[in-house]
C-alpha cells in the first residue's frame, strides 16, 4: 500500500506573470489564499501553471518561490514532465533538489510513444527525481494516452505513486482501479469527474477551479 501524497483536494496553481516575468509577489498572495481556502496540496508549473510555455530557469524559480513560502504548511507537487526523457530526468531532479514534496509526470506529447516506452520513460524521471511521482494522463491535449495495464506496470515502481487521471474514461478508471488497488493512488484531472472517481477509490482531485473559487472546491 502507498501513502497518498495527499487527499482531498490539491489546485493546480496558475503562473502570474507582469512586463518583467513572473510575479512572484502575486504568485505569493494566489498561494496564501489557497492556503487560507483549505487547499490539501498545491501542484506548480502543471498545465495550469503553463509550464510548457516557460523556460527552465522560470519553472525552477517558481518552483524554489513555492516551496520556501509553504514552508511544510502542505505538500508542493512540482510539474517536471517532458516528452524529451533526459530533458524531463534533469528537470525531475533539479525540481525534487528545489525541496518539492512529489512530481507531477505529463506523458511525453506528440511524440506518440509506445506503451513499453511510456514504462521506460516514467521510469526513468522517477529515478532521476528520487521523491514521489504522479503520472498525468491527459490524452486530450498529449495526443496519448495511459493504458490501465501500463499503469499497472508502473504501480509497480516504488516511486510511482499516483495517477492524475484526466481521459474523461470513468470505465479506463474503473479497470486502473480494479487492476492497481491501493498501489497507485488515483486523482481526478477533471474538475467535473470527482465525485464518480471518488467513488471508485480515488483519492482526491488536482483542481482548476480551485483557483476561481478554493472555498468550493476544499
Amino acid at each position: 500500500m502507498k501513502t497518498p501524497i495527499f487527499t482531498g483536494a490539491c489546485v493546480a496553481i496558475v503562473t502570474p506573470y507582469n512586463e518583467n516575468g513572473i510575479d512572484f509577489d502575486k504568485l505569493g498572495e494566489l498561494i496564501e489564499l489557497q492556503i487560507a481556502g483549505g487547499t490539501n496540496a498545491i501542484t506548480i508549473c502543471g498545465t495550469t501553471g503553463e509550464c510548457s510555455t516557460m523556460t527552465d530557469e522560470e519553472q525552477l524559480a517558481a518552483i524554489k518561490y513555492t516551496v520556501d513560502l509553504v514552508n511544510h504548511r502542505v505538500p508542493v507537487i512540482a510539474g517536471a514532465g517532458s516528452n524529451d526523457t533526459d530533458h524531463g530526468c534533469a528537470l525531475a531532479a533539479k525540481s525534487a533538489a528545489c525541496g518539492a514534496d512529489a512530481l507531477l509526470l505529463v506523458t511525453p506529447y506528440y511524440n506518440k510513444t509506445s506503451q513499453a516506452g511510456l514504462v521506460a520513460h516514467f521510469t526513468a524521471m522517477a529515478e532521476a527525481g528520487g521523491i514521489p511521482v504522479i503520472v498525468y494522463n491527459v490524452p486530450s491535449r498529449t495526443g496519448l494516452n495511459i493504458a490501465p495495464e501500463t499503469a499497472k506496470e508502473l504501480s509497480k515502481h516504488p516511486l510511482i505513486n499516483g495517477i492524475k487521471e484526466a481521459s474523461g474514461n470513468i470505465g479506463q478508471v474503473a479497470k486502473i482501479a480494479a487492476l492497481c488497488g491501493d498501489e497507485l493512488n488515483i486523482y481526478s484531472g477533471n474538475d467535473d469527474q470527482v465525485v464518480p472517481l471518488l467513488s471508485l477509490g480515488g483519492k482526491g482531485v488536482i483542481s482548476v477551479v480551485s483557483n476561481v473559487k478554493p472555498e468550493l472546491v476544499h
